[in-house]
């Protein structure tokens, strides 16, 4: 346990991010977790033993930690922000019943060309996000 809270302090020393409590405590949560959480689910997540951190201390934690690369914001459904401490290229699966969000390795789609596109456009990036059902909603529903 330890070896790891030295691990992220390094880490986030490593970016130029100087160490708070809070940001320590963001970081952390975001790197135990695989669900995307929201600004409120992890709020909601650090003060389960007593409260910590204010909603305001959070999103600048998180605006922190994004601005150095530690933590990507994640747009999977229209006007929800989520987070997600792993910055790897990968895509996502959303199930359109329960909300589960899933990583897709990066290398299980064929590398995507651009040439199509109309001329003045620059691609910088890109993500897939693949919508469907689940295999744990799809059982439930027979």
């Amino acid at each position: 346990m330890q070896q790891q809270a030295d691990q992220i302090v390094k880490t986030m020393k490593s970016k130029g991010l100087r160490v708070t409590p809070q940001r320590f405590a963001v970081y952390a949560n975001l790197l135990e977790r695989k669900d995307h959480p929201t600004a409120e689910q992890i709020l909601q997540d650090l003060n389960q033993e007593a409260p910590r951190s204010s909603q305001a201390t959070v999103y600048s934690s998180l605006q922190a930690l994004c601005q150095v690369n530690l933590v990507k914001a994640v747009l999977l459904e229209e006007g929800v922000c989520r987070y997600d401490a792993n910055v790897n290229r990968h895509h996502h699966f959303r199930c359109k019943c329960c909300g589960k969000i899933e990583d897709i390795p990066w290398e299980d789609f064929p590398e995507m060309t651009f040439e199509r596109l109309r001329p003045g456009l620059q691609v910088e990036g890109y993500e897939v996000t693949v919508h469907g059902v689940c295999d744990r909603c799809e059982y439930s529903r027979e």
